[in-house]
């Protein structure tokens, strides 16, 4: 009878992602070193996006901006007419305002520590434990939705989200080797990511299978147990495709803070959760109605988004100038609309606004 140690269960899953795991373009390959920079700019880019969505992205991103140097030297609207479509528009100012203050204050090069990474843009306390531990090697405590649902799936937490959260990473802390940590951070993210999937997790094929208390228990595919969210509520505005005489639209900034801040837009209402009389809402436009050639055209149907927290239904109003009168705003030629930092459900307000007002 051998007297060789049990393998942990940070050993068994390290073995599984030798074999079978992910390769992304973030990734450095078995025997490559991690550059903090690709680290960085993937992990900003997958908080509360998919992996798939964010592949194209961090490529287009790199062929752009090879380096941290290049992303801060590029004009912050640029950055975040690239990052259009990726959601959670903060990121994309705060990816910007990061990458000028490591290539300015420190050379381009990004700091090792955990507490040194937390004082950077954007980077809260995953991002930091994240980078320490697959760009620096660093043993570090990473937990994220995938890592959470492992947690409580393994140790067969009931307690509800989020305030399981705490007890969740202490479990986490309990498993963290200090060998290989870049590797095993992955690993934990691959697992949740791949096999303990939030519905009909493969536990017949899992690493710790055996050592599931979730499984065992006949309950893993019902955790982490969440408190119901409560139903999102509908917003309603109306938005102005104003148009001049020569065919550019009217655009404007977003204020640079809150949601889609510093964003551009097609000029709409307040959001609210009452409908807009078209008299009402004309009060708010950037011209008046005496300022257009034939006044407001109501363009059929809705343009509809959801954000995190509500829905958003925006009425279309079409209006045409004679000229390029001085208003608040910035008038775009339609075919520079593409280049313009435009959030999703801005892309939705033009791609209606041309379909239904020709």
């Amino acid at each position: 009878m051998s007297d060789a140690p049990l393998p942990s269960l940070a050993d068994l899953l390290l073995v599984w992602y030798d074999r079978d795991h992910r390769h992304l373009p973030w990734r450095a390959e078995p025997g490559e070193t991690a550059d903090p920079y690709r680290v960085w700019l993937s992990e900003v880019m997958l908080q509360q996006t998919t992996v798939a969505a964010v592949i194209p992205y961090f490529e287009a991103f790199m062929r752009r901006w090879p380096d941290v140097d290049a992303l801060a030297a590029a004009p912050v609207d640029e950055v975040t007419a690239a990052w259009a479509g990726l959601g959670y528009y903060a990121r994309a100012r705060n990816l910007h305002a990061c990458a000028k203050t490591v290539s300015e204050w420190r050379h381009g090069h990004f700091p090792d520590e955990e507490k040194a990474l937390r004082g950077l843009p954007g980077i809260g306390d995953y991002t930091a434990a994240a980078i320490a531990a697959i760009a620096f090697g660093h043993r570090a405590v990473v937990v994220d939705g995938n890592v959470e649902r492992v947690m409580a799936r393994l140790f067969a937490v009931t307690e509800p989200l989020p305030k399981a959260k705490p007890q969740l990473k202490q479990l986490a802390d309990s498993l963290t080797p200090t060998e290989r940590c870049g590797d095993y951070a992955q690993a934990l993210m691959d697992l949740g990511a791949t096999l303990c999937s939030p519905k009909s997790p493969a536990c017949g094929i899992c690493p710790w299978m055996n050592a599931c208390q979730g499984r065992a228990q006949g309950i893993a595919a019902q955790l982490p147990a969440k408190v119901e969210k409560a139903e999102r509520p509908t917003r309603r505005g109306i938005a102005f495709w104003i148009m001049a005489k020569d065919d550019s639209v009217l655009l404007r900034r977003r204020p640079p803070e809150g949601l889609l801040g510093g964003m551009m837009e097609v000029p709409s209402t307040p959001w609210r959760p009452d409908p807009w009389d078209m008299d009402e809402a004309a009060t708010t436009a950037p011209l008046p109605p005496k300022a257009l050639a034939e006044g407001w055209r109501v363009l059929p149907g809705l343009v509809r988004h959801t954000f995190t927290h509500f829905h958003l239904e925006l009425v279309v109003a079409c209006g045409r100038t004679q000229g390029n009168p001085a208003v608040r705003g910035h008038w775009c030629p339609l075919d520079s609309l593409r280049e313009q930092a435009l959030p999703t459900i801005m892309r939705k307000v033009v791609s209606h606004a041309l379909a239904k007002a020709y």
